[in-house]
């Protein structure tokens, strides 16, 4: 996962909060991990994320 490119979310004060979490593009899904502790991350495949933003925005 160092090679991925993490961005934090725009809510949080601009991306300079470091208390958020951060998301990364991959060619077949995404990934989540914790801004504080940028060890562990959870993948999630891109038809499960894309069901995952459908519902959060509703």
């Amino acid at each position: 996962m160092s090679t991925v490119r993490w961005r934090k979310s725009s809510y949080t004060n601009g991306g300079n909060d470091p208390q958020c979490v951060e998301l990364a593009c991959l060619a077949d899904g995404r990934v989540v991990r914790d801004s504080k502790q940028p060890g562990p991350s959870l993948v999630f495949p891109a038809r499960s994320f894309a069901a995952f933003l459908s519902q959060a925005k509703k």
